[in-house]
């Protein structure tokens, strides 16, 4: 078993960390920042995280023996040759961990279902503690694939422009009606008005022609 000791995580070169997914000060002891650098722990945590594909958040990694007496660890415990993980279960199903946890290798498990955490370490297959309820951990929930935003949608500009448009003719025809039978002293205005109806009628047209190439795009691309 490949092991190295550093008094302090921030002693670890740069080049001998290749553990992406996780930094040296995660790994190092909480209490001291000495790190055991267990290598076939870490490339089995480092494995797990690929397998779940999220982010796994260590809670404790290698002990310093000191540090160990002072939280009341075990006398055996292997956090003290860095071969053992308290992992994180929020944002995680426990059983789908466990089961990703033990395909990769891990054969010791402890489950500490109130601290919200699960322990996971080589040794001997092992187990201890009460399994987490099912259901009983709050995950985030995954962010829905973004949607283009109703009112900022090309169909509904589309459709909003055709609908002004048509109103916009109605009201000049409703004018040139109005102008037509009562204002014979604006009797000259009555063709221009004509021509701003067809205006109105060209741009309600564009306007629908536009909604449903929005639309069909829209389909097309799987947007809606």
């Amino acid at each position: 078993m490949t092991k190295t000791f550093y008094r302090h995580w921030r002693n670890v070169p740069d080049a001998v960390w290749r553990w992406p997914d996780f930094s040296p000060a995660e790994i190092a002891c909480r209490g001291t920042g000495k790190l055991m650098m267990n290598e076939p722990a870490l490339d089995m945590l480092q494995t797990l995280r690929d397998w779940l594909g999220k982010p796994l958040i260590v809670r404790s990694a290698y002990r310093s023996p000191e540090h160990n007496r002072a939280v009341g660890g075990a006398t055996r415990s292997k956090h003290m040759n860095g071969a053992a993980f308290d992992i994180a279960m929020s944002n995680h199903d426990p059983v789908a961990d466990e089961a990703a946890a033990r395909a990769v290798g891990f054969l010791g498990f402890g489950f500490y279902p109130r601290s919200g955490f699960m322990h996971v370490d080589l040794r001997p297959s092992r187990q201890w503690g009460e399994r987490f309820p099912v259901g009983a951990t709050a995950f985030v929930e995954e962010a829905p694939p973004a949607r283009e935003v109703l009112a900022q949608s090309r169909t509904m500009k589309g459709g909003g422009a055709a609908g002004v448009a048509t109103l916009g003719a109605a009201g000049v025809e409703v004018a040139q009606n109005v102008f037509s039978e009562t204002q014979s002293a604006v009797l000259q205005l009555v063709p221009y008005l004509d021509s701003l109806r067809w205006v109105f009628i060209a741009i309600a047209l564009v306007g629908i022609a536009f909604t449903i190439y929005a639309r069909l795009d829209d389909w097309r691309w799987g947007q809606r």
